[in-house]
């Protein structure tokens, strides 16, 4: 049995479709309301979202995490971006974080937690339980505090 996932960064939309295309959808939402950890990052967060606010006609999610997120909140491709990160959670060192077309959490229910944030108060990183989401692409940088925060909560389970 697989024992965690990560969904990451691509087109929400594709990943929808595709899932469900191939029989993949309903099983993966089975196993999330069952409590397997998950780790989204960029189109992975869309994917364990309850809500897309912007989602395009008939987009689906896997669900689980009670947020509310836009898709390409900051702009296009051209829009991407990197900065240094606050996230206490994971120690004193900022976290590098690469945004490329990425979403932004636009609600969060009361039992998710904000990882980090932009200057601009813009959350970027939430937990809940096992289901950890960053808008941005901590791998492209080397970083690999969420993925460790990530194996810690598979071992747990």
């Amino acid at each position: 049995m697989v024992g965690g996932l990560i969904i990451p960064g691509g087109e929400s939309s594709v990943i929808d479709k595709l899932s469900r295309l191939v029989g993949l959808a309903e099983p993966i939402t089975e196993r999330i309301n069952e409590g397997m950890p998950v780790f989204g990052t960029c189109a992975g967060l869309i994917m364990i979202s309850d809500r897309v606010n912007d989602a395009i006609v008939g987009q689906q999610t896997f669900g689980g995490l009670a947020v509310a997120v836009r898709r390409n909140a900051f702009g296009s491709q051209v829009h991407s971006f990197e900065t240094e990160l606050d996230v206490p959670a994971l120690g004193p060192e900022p976290v590098h974080a690469t945004f490329i077309r990425a979403p932004v959490v636009e609600e969060v229910g009361e039992d998710v937690t904000v990882l980090a944030s932009l200057g601009d108060g813009s959350v970027v990183a939430v937990q809940q339980g096992a289901l950890v989401g960053t808008s941005f692409h901590p791998e492209l940088s080397g970083e690999v505090r969420f993925h460790r925060l990530f194996l810690g909560l598979v071992a747990q389970r």
